[in-house]
């Protein structure tokens, strides 16, 4: 890590309430809280950006499209907790070993397939989207209010990959033990996370 931060025993005021908050979310204090507890407000506001996308759409595949984007990204931190929260939260282990088996989502069918393509364009080539990139998803039934929410969660991973890759943070070791060795390296797209 390039950036210390506030150390846990000197947080105060808004800083201590978001360390509470994110011990409270991961049962440890992550490495990227670093840089945003030099700036709280910042770390507030990705919290609500963050927050508000997730919660406008389908879990599930907001998961998918920002495990796209942060692979497409090389973000190994991203790539692996949001990993995490697809098979834990979403209880979907299945599309997980799909994606690791074909990094390209060329694994997943139908409307997974095509959210993955789009958040994966998101992340590396939006000037060119066109047409032809959103009318699989119409096809298969999405809104354009979908298809938004698809892009806002590739476009928001963005940010917080820039930050964390920005500041060296590497993946936490109780975050990369919740996977096994092999499908750890299957997932380690950028930084390799931190030794345990």
């Amino acid at each position: 890590m390039l950036i210390t931060g506030v150390s846990a025993d000197d947080a105060e005021g808004d800083v201590a309430d978001y360390y509470e908050s994110q011990r409270a979310q991961w049962g440890f204090l992550p490495h990227f809280t670093a840089p945003f507890s030099l700036r709280p407000a910042v770390a507030q506001a990705w919290q609500t950006l963050n927050l508000t996308i997730r919660g406008g759409m389908d879990r599930r595949r907001f998961e998918i499209a920002t495990i796209a984007a942060a692979r497409a990204r090389g973000s190994t931190y991203c790539t692996v907790a949001h990993s995490m929260f697809l098979r834990d939260v979403c209880g979907d282990p299945a599309t997980l070993d799909a994606i690791n088996a074909c990094p390209d989502g060329s694994g997943l069918t139908g409307v997974d397939r095509a959210v993955y393509e789009l958040a994966t364009r998101v992340a590396t080539d939006p000037a060119t989207i066109g047409e032809a990139d959103v009318a699989p998803l119409r096809e298969l039934g999405l809104s354009d209010a979908d298809v938004v929410d698809v892009v806002l969660a590739a476009a928001a991973r963005l940010f917080f990959t820039a930050v964390l890759d920005g500041v060296g943070a590497r993946l936490d070791a109780q975050t990369a033990a919740r996977f096994g060795p092999e499908e750890v390296t299957a997932m380690t797209v950028g930084r390799p996370p931190t030794a345990p």
